[in-house]
């Protein structure tokens, strides 16, 4: 198995709430991509900031972390900038504040300028608590460019 780190010193890191190490408000979840296995893994809790209702995480950052790993997935997988276009979620168990966690997500299938993926949030025994499909859509290289150019950091 041959892992590689996925955030901080790509040129695709952008300050974003789910991974970049650099900001301070977000979960900076670092993610990591297995080459034979295909998929984009991490490990994780939630800190009180990310709560609903007392002691269970908000539904909308459970999504985040799950739409993150597939981004992740797709960029690692087919080397292309996609946004999610669509995502259906079955929420298995609810998340807890402090309790620890992992993320897997790996790429379905790919068509003419789209990607799909599949991620689920596991906790520590193991038991699937969040799984997700989504539809990414490619982004063009130019589109993909003058985005990349817009978040470039020296």
């Amino acid at each position: 198995m041959t892992v590689h780190r996925l955030t901080g010193t790509t040129h695709r890191e952008t300050h974003c709430f789910v991974c970049s190490p650099t900001n301070e408000s977000g979960l900076r979840i670092p993610f990591d991509y297995d080459d034979v296995a295909k998929e984009v893994h991490a490990r994780f809790s939630f800190g009180e900031g990310q709560s609903g209702a007392p002691t269970f995480v908000h539904g909308g950052i459970a999504l985040a972390v799950l739409n993150e790993a597939m981004a992740w997935a797709v960029v690692s997988e087919t080397g292309d900038f996609a946004v999610a276009a669509s995502m259906t979620t079955d929420f298995r168990r609810p998340l807890r504040i402090g309790s620890g966690y992992s993320v897997r997500a790996a790429v379905l299938a790919r068509d003419t300028g789209e990607v799909r993926a599949e991620a689920m949030i596991t906790d520590d025994s193991a038991r699937e608590c969040t799984h997700a499909q989504a539809r990414f859509r490619v982004l063009s290289a130019a589109t993909a460019e003058r985005l990349k150019a817009r978040v470039a950091r020296p």
